[in-house]
């Protein structure tokens, strides 16, 4: 990998964190719980139970690319950066620039 691909992709990944940290203070606050003194409906407050079920799913998810795009830039001057990690091969410099995280090929992820 070339060094200015490095530097691009540390500079993705720190977007990402960025972005990411951003989102998560946003879907903790969204995942507040329901509070039933609330004057509201019968069928509000039931939208607003799955809403924040949504949220809550969507926030573990947000967490767990977090941790990934964090250990990432950690392992970023390592030798093995964009290699897949199952079968060895260099993992294309457009996939690690979309999803910096990825371990894998997209032919070893999709198995």
């Amino acid at each position: 990998m070339m060094p200015n691909e490095k530097i691009d992709i540390e500079n993705q990944i720190k977007e990402k964190i960025e972005q990411l940290e951003k989102d998560i203070v946003m879907l903790k606050d969204l995942t507040q719980p329901v509070s039933p003194d609330c004057a509201i409906g019968r069928v509000s407050r039931m939208d607003a139970i799955n809403n924040k079920s949504v949220n809550e799913a969507a926030l573990r998810k947000k967490e767990v690319q977090l941790s990934a795009l964090k250990e990432s830039l950690k392992n970023i001057d390592s030798d093995d950066l964009g290699k897949c990690i199952k079968c060895g091969i260099q993992i294309p410099i457009g996939r690690i620039m979309i999803m910096p995280e990825s371990k894998k090929c997209v032919n070893c992820a999709g198995k």
